[in-house]
């Protein structure tokens, strides 16, 4: 049975609230609420229409977001070169693509994407509800996810490149004249 959200009278000690000491080089200065309706802003270039919102700044080696799709919306299909991930269903009943085929979660189900081709995965709401779930793992920097669906390859770095800007680039095999077609 799925448990209800927490609110003010579960937090006695203040934690949720806030935390005052942290003890740690990166801290909130304000709790992140799984339940609560802030969402980051997102550049969505995949166009699957998920909400966002980080759960743990970007650390050296620890990241975790939670995501909310509406019914009709949908997580690309894809893997990552360096990062693992964990992914926790929350509240709805995705459908998860990985390269054996597809099935749909249940509210509680974990799921572990390993690197490489074989963690590929997507997510889509094929219902009519909200599917809300948290994905946690690794961060390498820098990183390389690969698009199967798309034909796309994207590169990304905490460092600056030589634009003075973050690495962030978009590599499309079908402009590309050396990739074979798929």
């Amino acid at each position: 049975m799925p448990r209800r959200p927490p609110s003010a009278a579960d937090d006695l000690d203040g934690t949720l609230a806030g935390r005052s000491d942290c003890g740690q080089a990166v801290c909130h200065d304000a709790a992140v609420n799984i339940w609560g309706e802030e969402w980051d802003a997102t550049d969505d270039w995949s166009g699957g229409g998920a909400k966002s919102k980080r759960l743990v700044d970007r650390g050296p080696q620890l990241g975790a977001s939670l995501y909310e799709l509406g019914p009709g919306n949908s997580i690309v299909y894809h893997f990552h070169h360096g990062s693992e991930e964990l992914l926790i269903v929350l509240r709805g009943r995705p459908t998860l693509r990985v390269a054996e085929g597809e099935r749909q979660l249940d509210e509680g189900d974990v799921v572990h994407f390993p690197v490489g081709p074989d963690g590929a995965h997507g997510l889509r709401n094929d219902t009519d509800e909200i599917v809300r779930y948290v994905v946690a793992g690794i961060r390498v920097s820098p990183e390389v996810a690969e698009y199967p669906d798309h034909r796309k390859i994207t590169a990304q770095a905490r460092t600056e490149s030589q634009t003075g800007e973050r690495l962030w680039l978009i590599h499309d095999l079908d402009s590309d004249p050396n990739t074979p077609s798929g």
